[in-house]
Order: C-alpha cells, then sequence, then structure tokens
C-alpha cells in the first residue's frame, strides 16, 4: 500500500529548475521534495508527500488529524502484528 504523509514545508528553492522544498514529517524528519505538481505550496504550508512529490497542499487541521490517523494506525499494528482483521 502507498501512502501519501503530509508534511510541513520549512524552505523552498530551485534544484536543477525545478522548485524543491525542504519538509518537515516531523520529530525533527527532514526530506527533500518536489514542488512541480503543486507550484503555488509555500513555506510554513502543509503538503501531501508521496514518492519525494508534494502531490496537493492542505491545511493544518487536516495534517494533524492524518498524521494522528496514521500514529494510530501504527499503533494498531503493533498490538496486532500480522493479525489485523478484516
Amino acid at each position: 500500500m502507498c501512502l501519501g504523509i503530509p508534511a510541513k514545508i520549512v524552505e523552498v528553492y530551485e534544484k536543477d529548475g525545478l522548485q524543491m522544498a525542504k519538509v518537515d514529517f516531523g520529530a525533527g524528519t527532514l526530506r527533500e521534495a518536489c514542488l512541480v505538481y503543486v507550484p503555488e505550496a509555500q513555506v510554513d504550508e502543509y503538503v501531501i508527500i508521496h514518492v519525494g512529490f508534494a502531490i496537493s497542499v492542505l491545511s493544518e487541521e487536516e495534517a494533524q488529524e492524518t498524521l494522528a490517523l496514521l500514529r494510530e494506525m501504527g499503533s494498531i499494528e503493533e498490538e496486532l502484528g500480522d493479525e489485523i482483521p478484516d
């Protein structure tokens, strides 16, 4: 399963002719992402990152709700291991 993960843009710059960003997934996890699909995205905004590309801009509230759900899913997987019910 492939997921898009919310991240906060902390820096925007150009690299090899492409608009890029340094994004923060939380807890100091910084990565580089391409902004070609969301050129309107700005520093301090949240975006969904999928395989190194920002694919949509979202509000901080939406980002925090999504991150909370992802954390909850991780907790469930830890508790149940491979025995996740259908």
